[in-house]
């Protein structure tokens, strides 16, 4: 039986590399760029105030329904009950991501903190200790809580493509990009997130709550039958397909009247000017940002008269926002596949695409994240994000980035253990003598320091020996392999003696040979 091999302790070097990579995560941490946050600011103002149009609307519709069941409860009383058991499980939602909100921003600010005027917005921990935290986190509430939404809404929607959106809005599936991997829903979503990104992405589950509730509400309307509301209960709204728009995109919506003759169709009026429009869509050009509102009325002539009733609907104009983050610390490597994630607020990833500007590399799509392949060291290279919106490409802006060389790899041993798993020897402790007895023992380099896990291939290297006397005798080796000469030679030492394993040549992904200037001692 072979001794019990005994974990050596990280040598000096390495402890020199974590602790650099511990100071460097300190320091993106505290160098989150106030554009970025400030960005998350305009797009919370923004949903915020979308939430609060689409909350006026639904509570519109209940009101119609309230009045309709009161005049007719025999008729609309089904109706009005599931309208109201929609606005129960909306609101629960709705409700624990306002006490979520609450709790990360006291966390972040203390008990005084106001979770629309949160002072550490760059605050790091917070989310995470709200959420991730072992004894009571909430992330896994929110995580239940969602599904069950989910499930419970879509019971009560019948169209294809509204389910299709409701469904996307409240997927927890956590996608499969090499920086989500290992990582559950809420690991994915809230560790180590700025404080300011996480309230944003509560505000965004409020308002995918009101939209998939007034969705509901709507469909509920249309079971009605038309003549018990035609005199009492009829409305007019918009419906747009976003309430967000990114400059240099437009504003669409549908106007429609609830609860109509079907064979009589509205006339519909903005700004005072009739709009030829069969179906009530109606479009409008958005190239400049702020706030705007769509004022207009409809008018249906009934048996008795002209029914008019009038709308609004406030819609608000952003700036192009992207996100663009290389997934191994922002730094690309050339002739490397480096992972990078790309996003855009209110797009999904199918719809958005990535080029490299002037050469220098290429870029692909890969899953939900991207592969970029830079070509040429110490240069930056400079990816265009794009993004389709309404059936055309809109720039959502450029990001440069640093390209440097892969770092150079650490020879190892690599062999197989008494449980036939592969082990790595990296020197600094006894090797027993039997490893250089199979056949599976090579040599191999690769960058192996937690954050990168890249194998070089090897094309030489070298053995030195010393005999009796104290002289270096080297031995060459068979391409990658020991050679005969040196697997001679290292069954001749005796226990306790050592050797080294020193001008190693290899090759990188990147196509580039170099010669490692770390030796490898191995003791016996």
């Amino acid at each position: 039986m072979g001794r019990k091999t005994i974990q050596r302790p990280p040598s000096a070097r390495q402890k020199m590399i974590n602790l650099m990579y511990i100071v460097l995560l300190a320091m993106l941490a505290m160098n989150v760029s106030s554009d970025v946050l400030n960005g998350f600011r305009i797009v919370e103002d923004s949903l915020t105030k979308s939430t609060a149009n689409a909350t006026l609307q639904n509570d519109a519709v209940y009101r119609e329904l309230a009045a309709a069941d009161s005049m007719n409860h025999e008729k609309v009383g089904e109706w009005y009950r599931k309208a109201l058991y929609v606005k129960d499980i909306s609101d629960s939602l709705y409700n624990f991501a306002d006490q979520l909100k609450e709790l990360i921003a006291v966390e972040a600010d203390g008990k005084d903190a106001d979770v629309r005027n949160i002072r550490n917005r760059e605050d790091l921990e917070a989310a995470t200790q709200v959420m991730l935290n072992p004894k009571n986190g909430k992330g896994g509430q929110l995580y239940d809580a969602i599904n069950n939404y989910r499930e419970q809404i879509l019971e009560m929607v019948t169209d294809d493509t509204q389910r299709e959106i409701i469904n996307g809005n409240f997927s927890t599936d956590v996608p499969l990009s090499a920086g989500s991997l290992g990582k559950n829903w809420q690991e994915y979503n809230y560790e180590n997130m700025p404080v300011a990104a996480a309230v944003t992405m509560l505000d965004k589950l409020q308002n995918d709550v009101r939209y998939a509730e007034g969705e509901v509400l709507h469909t509920l309307v249309k079971n009605i039958d038309v003549g018990d509301l035609r005199v009492n209960a009829i409305n007019a709204y918009v419906i747009p397909t976003t309430q967000n728009v990114v400059q240099g995109g437009s504003f669409t919506a549908r106007i429609i009247m609830a609860a109509v003759d079907s064979t009589a169709r509205p006339a519909i009026y903005i700004d005072g000017k009739k709009i030829d429009s069969e179906d009530g869509w109606y479009q409008v050009a958005c190239n400049r940002t702020g706030d705007y509102s769509l004022d207009g009325y409809m008018e249906l002539q009934s048996g008795n008269g002209t029914i008019r009733r009038d709308f609004s609907q406030k819609y608000t104009v952003v700036s192009p926002l992207a996100t663009v983050a290389a997934t191994m610390m922002n730094v690309l490597y050339a002739g490397y596949e480096n992972p990078v994630s790309i996003s855009v607020p209110g797009v999904p990833s199918n719809m958005i695409s990535a080029s490299i500007k002037g050469g220098g590399g290429t870029i692909r799509a890969n899953g939900n994240g991207f592969i970029v392949v830079p070509s040429k060291v110490d240069q930056d290279i400079v990816i265009a994000v794009s993004a389709n919106q309404e059936g055309r490409h809109q720039s959502m802006g450029e990001y440069t980035f640093h390209v440097r060389q892969l770092p150079d790899p650490l020879p190892y041993i690599e062999y197989k253990d008494e449980n036939g798993n592969t082990v790595r020897y990296k020197g600094g402790q006894a090797l027993r003598r039997d490893v250089f007895n199979q056949e599976s023992t090579r040599i191999v380099a690769a960058i192996d320091n937690g954050l990168l896990n890249i194998g070089f291939r090897i094309i030489s290297f070298e053995c030195t020996f010393y005999d009796n006397a104290g002289n270096a005798v080297p031995e060459l080796s068979d391409g990658a392999n020991l050679s005969a000469r040196q697997l001679d030679r290292i069954r001749k030492l005796g226990r306790g003696k050592r050797f080294y394993i020193q001008r190693v040549k290899a090759v990188g992904p990147d196509g580039i040979e170099r010669q490692l200037i770390y030796p490898l001692e191995v003791i016996l």
